[in-house]
């Protein structure tokens, strides 16, 4: 693995750091302060669309988190009715991405898209129960190489208003690629397959693509979490 002073940044990001830029020589022109002022800008959005590279454990089993930041909320529930994967309750693990984490979001475990299905929707604070509800979401099933499946789902919320996802029905995803990022913030919600069990506790921070949330191939029962 390459180490980088300063991490690449997504393609996304591309126009942004370009209108800011844009923005800045025009200001710049107009009073130094002003110029100054939108350098700043323009720096702080190109960290905002950084994408830098992970480690992702590949044992067969694992789930990783698709997204970084904090474990909001663990519970059960049935998965979104749009992915077509029954009503029982599974464990799902939320995990908020604030607006100075990483975007990017990576593909849970290694498996095949059967199923994406864009829901619009309302962009309510997205750290709320109800945004998985009432928000616009992104959401795919994808199916594990033993035939089980989970879902993740991209939430917009209240400033993240732009969700994009790379990858489509049909294909196969690995564990910890990159498939898509939502904007300026909001939160991945994973629904673990049936009989997994998670194995963070809510306030723990996650690192898309390096944290493991879950182990399909374990037994072990949930763990929970002590602040120290």
């Amino acid at each position: 693995m390459r180490y980088t002073l300063i991490p690449p940044i997504h393609r996304a990001g591309l126009p942004f750091i370009g209108a800011f830029a844009l923005a800045t020589a025009v200001l710049a022109a107009i009073a130094a302060p002003l110029g100054w002022l939108g350098a700043v800008l323009t720096l702080w959005c190109a960290w905002f669309f950084r994408d830098p590279e992970r480690v992702t454990p590949i044992r067969d089993g694992l789930i990783i988190s698709p997204a970084d930041g904090v474990v909001r909320l663990i519970d059960r529930v049935a998965p979104p009715a749009e992915l077509e994967m029954g009503t029982e309750p599974r464990w799902r693990v939320c995990v908020f991405m604030n607006a100075l984490n990483v975007h990017v979001n990576r593909s849970p475990a290694g498996g095949t898209v059967a199923r994406l299905v864009y829901r619009a929707g309302k962009f309510i604070d997205a750290s709320l129960d109800k945004a998985s509800e009432d928000n616009e979401r992104l959401a795919i099933r994808l199916v594990l190489g033993d035939d089980r499946d989970l879902a993740c789902v991209q939430i917009a919320g209240f400033i993240a208003r732009r969700i994009l996802c790379e990858t489509a029905e049909g294909q196969t995803l690995a564990a910890g690629q990159r498939y898509g990022m939502i904007r300026f913030g909001s939160r991945l919600d994973v629904y673990l397959p049936e009989g997994v069990e998670p194995l963070v506790a809510e306030g723990q921070t996650a690192i898309a693509g390096e944290t493991v949330i879950a182990d399909a191939a374990s037994s072990e029962s949930r763990r929970e979490g002590r602040l120290s």
